[in-house]
């Protein structure tokens, strides 16, 4: 049976043509632009690519913030029969941009007025783009450029004469033509291309809402790029298939203006869901804890007690209220009537739940998010899987802290050992999985694809296990493991997150150890945490009293310790290097979907790392961590 993209656009058109699919702010509101109206301004915008010569199966790039015309240029694009290459609005023009563009011979590119500035600047070494479509008409044109505007006119009058033929093009489109190339986010390797299809995404769609479910009133706000795979299938085509709606953040002039405006545009939406990731969940929660600390001592006293309350009655999530705990529950619903009710007042009173991706989410995080009345669902997935391979879901026996959910329906999974022999419920190995969501491939990349599909199986990279229960864990990537001397292996994602969650004086962490001696880390420090402490001194006793500050924080996670028992002690690191400088995407060290990179972090520090194993850089007082300090303090 045919399940094209458009396919399932069309239907939705046809079952809720009057409802609200997108909205976004314009004159101070947000606006309503309901499913029939985006099907009329979608193939008004690929009959107008039509008419520029743009022919089926060419690759047609966006590099743009989230709106509605991103969503609707896409959706245009694929009724014209090309394929969408997506681009993150944070890459580089010199190198990771450029490089994309020319890789996917992309041959036009819609871009918005904060993007192309960056777009321009390499526009000559780029013969294959004829065509740029620029969404807003606040700019000045330059050849070879025209506004969306221009491209819809035109494209309204092509259809005058061309209606019939034109529409038969989105027809003709195929379970297994290309829909998007999306490029890895490279946290271990350079990025590839995963070529996804059409099927692929629906598929994907109708996986996923066996785990998920969603009403057609929910609406659905989008604070993360519309880029990648996540936003396409979790954000809004499980939205369009649902007939449900989808807002975007009101885009400023800058990326800190466009900031700003998120807490705004979510109490303005009110809406039941939201996307989310490990580094957007810790700032939500920041923003609450330090609300609530305005509200004096005894307000945030009360608080944490709710929470600790909440936190026993909940348990992991799967045994909320069990055995003698069912006596918390009016307690507990007292302190979300006078407290908890409050603090989703601010995220507009009508989140049901988070939907969880990119890297694994603490399950400290994940408990405090469910005691205060949003959820936040953890799932697992990847690019080459469309992306989602399994999910937490509200209802009972859903969900379970710690854990990346059930599987979806129908996909295959199996967890295999180093020689492909596959594991026993409980014991870890590679996660293998087989559907309809599996990608077509790598663009261009025949040699890396047979080492990833093998048979129709996806071997992700990704260490885990299934647990009785039918929930899956997933540990981390193989290709970040530590290994030690003597060849055992353990996933240091986990203590990552716990680590710097938990402190106050760790920002970011990387665990190393390549059958080293011992574990060792490359470790940046809270910056206004480092201040405080030093309050102005650089002398030398109390630059080292920093740094064994920041050794302590990983001593807390050895036994004896506050969090003794949490990791085993054989894999804290037994020796830090403080680095000065933060790991970003502006040196490289951070990709678009915020992850660290950690093979380049390693490459970057690879003179610390190898100090650390000397008898003078295994001391956290050494001489190149009291310069790092220093560094940070200035």
């Amino acid at each position: 049976m045919k399940k094209t993209i458009i396919d399932l656009f069309e239907s939705s058109v046809e079952k809720f043509g009057d409802r609200t699919f997108l909205l976004e702010k314009h004159d101070g509101e947000f606006q309503p632009t309901t499913y029939a109206e985006c099907q009329v301004l979608a193939r008004k915008i690929g009959a107008g690519l039509a008419s520029i010569g743009i022919k089926p199966k060419q690759t047609i790039s966006i590099l743009a913030e989230g709106c509605n015309n991103w969503i609707l240029s896409e959706l245009g694009l694929l009724y014209a029969g090309a394929i969408s290459v997506p681009l993150s609005i944070k890459l580089e023009e010199a190198n990771d941009l450029l490089f994309r563009l020319r890789h996917a011979d992309v041959v036009a590119i819609f871009v918005s007025r904060n993007q192309l500035p960056k777009f321009r600047k390499i526009r000559e070494q780029l013969p294959l783009i004829e065509n740029v479509i620029v969404f807003d008409c606040e700019t000045e044109l330059q050849k070879g450029e025209m506004f969306l505007s221009e491209l819809i006119a035109k494209g309204e009058e092509y259809l005058t004469e061309n209606s019939e033929e034109f529409l038969k093009i989105g027809q003709a489109i195929q379970n297994d033509d290309y829909a998007t190339i999306t490029y890895t986010s490279g946290t271990t390797a350079d990025p590839k291309g995963v070529i996804l299809t059409h099927r692929n995404y629906t598929a994907n769609v109708e996986q996923a809402l066996t785990r998920i479910s969603i009403p057609s009133e929910y609406r659905m706000f989008i604070i993360l790029p519309l880029d990648h795979c996540f936003a396409h299938v979790a954000g809004f085509y499980i939205m369009v298939a649902c007939g449900a709606s989808v807002a975007t953040t009101q885009v400023g002039r800058t990326p800190m203006e466009t900031l700003k405006n998120v807490p705004v545009n979510i109490k303005e939406v009110k809406p039941h869901v939201l996307l989310s990731v490990p580094a957007l969940a810790k700032n939500f929660r920041k923003s609450i804890e330090t609300s609530i600390k305005k509200q004096g001592p005894k307000v945030e006293k009360l608080f944490n007690f709710a929470l600790k309350v909440a936190y026993e009655y909940n348990q992991d999530g799967y045994s909320k209220g069990k055995g003698w705990r069912f006596i918390l529950k009016p307690l507990v619903a007292l302190f979300d009537k006078i407290l908890f009710e409050k603090v989703r007042a601010g995220f507009g009173g009508n989140i049901k739940f988070f939907v969880g991706g990119g890297a694994l989410l603490d399950s400290e995080l994940q408990r405090f998010f469910y005691a205060v009345g949003m959820p936040m669902l953890q799932g697992y997935g990847l690019s080459e899987a469309t992306p989602i391979i399994s999910a937490n879901s509200l209802g009972k026996k859903l969900h379970r802290f710690g854990s990346s959910g059930l599987v979806i329906q129908p996909l295959e999974i199996k967890i295999l050992n180093d020689e492909g022999e596959e594991m026993p419920t409980g014991v870890k190995g590679e996660i293998v999985i087989k559907g309809e969501n599996v990608m077509a491939g790598y663009w261009k990349n025949p040699s890396a694809t047979a080492e990833t599909v093998k048979d129709g199986w996806l071997y992700t990279g990704d260490m885990g296990y299934m647990a009785e229960d039918g929930f899956l864990y997933v540990l981390g990537r193989f290709k970040s493991l530590l290994i030690a001397a003597d060849g055992e292996k353990y996933s240091p994602e986990g203590m990552e997150e716990a680590i710097v969650d938990k402190s106050k004086l760790i920002d970011q962490i990387i665990i190393y150890n390549n059958q080293s001696p011992f574990t060792s880390a490359i470790v940046v420090p809270n910056r206004d945490a480092v201040r405080t402490m030093l309050a102005g001194k650089d002398d030398e006793e109390s630059l080292k009293a920093v740094a064994q500050a920041i050794s302590k924080e990983i001593d807390k996670y050895r036994t004896g310790g506050e969090y003794a028992d949490e990791f085993p002690d054989r894999w804290l690191p037994g020796a830090v290097a403080i680095v000065g400088e933060p790991f970003t995407e502006q040196n490289g060290l951070v990709n678009s979907t915020m992850k660290i990179v950690r093979g380049k972090v390693e490459e970057r520090y690879a003179d610390r790392l190898e100090y650390v194993y000397t008898p003078e850089g295994k001391k956290a007082t050494n001489p190149k961590n009291l310069e790092a300090i220093k560094q940070i303090a200035k």
